[in-house]
């Protein structure tokens, strides 16, 4: 593999980097830690500006090239928030705080970013200016959303964005595709109010669990029978919460789940039968149910010219049989959403093979392809804005 030179002798530094966030993980926009660690890194590497507090704990790194004539300005994203998962991997480098842990492989997206930063930073072998950007709260908490309401790609003057992740592809690979490649998410609650009473008489209650088990299966007639085949909807209904005792019909039961989308229409549509479903079934059987809907993350949608550059510059890194650019679109959501609709951009995904997957408690990031996304960073801020 065409590995940049320089960022192969990052290895070693890259991989403690990495551990060392591993080791100490901090949730959504609760990152003393790592944002200082972050910014303390990035002032080392002698970026010509670091600002911290951006979308509230957010990093921001400014380097300039050798000439910045072009006028461009590239934004690189990278998230910096774990999970609320307790490890069982085993490793030394495991997490050494309970119940939170490096999951979704966010610790090796800020070794890869600040690698090629430091890279980028010694070299300046471009025209232009690359923002470095460090997210907050993308597990859950809309970070990216913050950011951008925070002026990021105002103040920053971004006028493309690109963000990477990483996925059980074979080591070596990226994968890439035009248009949505990840869903949107958002958040359903429901709650039945019915009329609680004794267990030997339900006749005189109006039974809460039994018109919500009612509402879950209903929903799933959505996907089935709604949407268009040809179109794509998930709704998953992942807890179910009433009653307290063995012989007490609860007054009321709480369901909450997501539905991905990537239609804004179908998106529309599904708030709208999930109302009528829970409001209708509830009346059926004499009672009442409020739905909750919140809008989350919006799909991500790379846009196609940004999409191709992108898969241009991972090919120069490992080779053209090695990019994927019709990657399937998955029904996970991703909050670099937020900055693809206010800029042109792209996401996409680097293979890092293993057995366990994303937000499983035996994941840990692959020290292996920290070279490969170093240089496919630093050749994408080359390449767009060449010296």
């Amino acid at each position: 593999m065409p590995i940049v030179n320089r960022i192969a002798g990052l290895h070693e530094e890259a991989t403690a980097w990495r551990r060392d966030f591993h080791q100490h993980p901090e949730l959504q926009f609760d990152l003393p830690r790592t944002s200082a660690i972050v910014a303390d890194r990035l002032r080392e590497f002698g970026c010509d500006e670091v600002v911290t507090g951006i979308g509230r704990t957010g990093v921001v790194g400014v380097i300039r090239g050798k000439s910045t004539a072009s006028g461009r300005v590239v934004g690189l994203r990278s998230d910096m928030d774990a999970l609320p998962l307790t490890e069982i991997t085993g490793l030394a480098h495991a997490s050494t705080v309970p119940g939170k842990m490096h999951a979704c492989g966010h610790d090796g997206h800020m070794a890869m970013l600040l690698g090629a930063g430091k890279y980028l930073a010694e070299t300046r072998n471009f025209d232009g200016t690359a923002i470095l950007i460090f997210q907050p709260a993308e597990e859950g908490g809309g970070g990216a959303r913050e950011m951008v309401a925070d002026g990021l790609m105002e103040r920053f003057g971004v006028q493309e964005v690109y963000g990477m992740h990483n996925g059980l592809d074979p080591v070596g690979t990226f994968s890439v595709r035009t248009g949505p490649t990840s869903a949107a998410a958002d958040l359903v609650r429901i709650v039945v109010e019915g009329k609680g009473g004794h267990a030997a008489k339900p006749h005189l209650a109006v039974d809460t669990i039994l018109v919500a088990a009612h509402i879950v299966v209903a929903t799933q007639s959505v996907a089935s029978r709604n949407v268009d085949p040809l179109g794509q909807a998930v709704v998953s209904i992942c807890a179910f919460n009433a009653g307290f005792t063995n012989n007490v019909i609860p007054q009321t039961a709480e369901l909450r789940g997501t539905v991905r989308t990537f239609d804004p229409a179908i998106q529309d549509m599904v708030e709208r039968r999930l109302k009528e479903i829970a409001e209708g079934t509830a009346a059926v059987f004499g009672a009442r149910a409020e739905l909750t809907y919140t809008r989350g993350c919006p799909a991500v949608v790379n846009h196609a010219a940004e999409a191709d550059y992108a898969a241009a510059v991972a090919a120069e890194v490992v080779g053209d049989a090695a990019v994927r650019r019709d990657k399937p679109p998955s029904m996970g959501s991703e909050d670099f959403s937020f900055m693809l609709n206010e800029r042109p951009g792209c996401m996409i995904g680097i293979g890092q093979g293993g057995e366990f997957g994303v937000h499983h408690p035996a994941y840990d990031f692959n020290d292996e392809i920290l070279p490969i996304g170093m240089s496919y960073w630093a050749r994408l801020i080359e390449t767009r804005m060449p010296a």
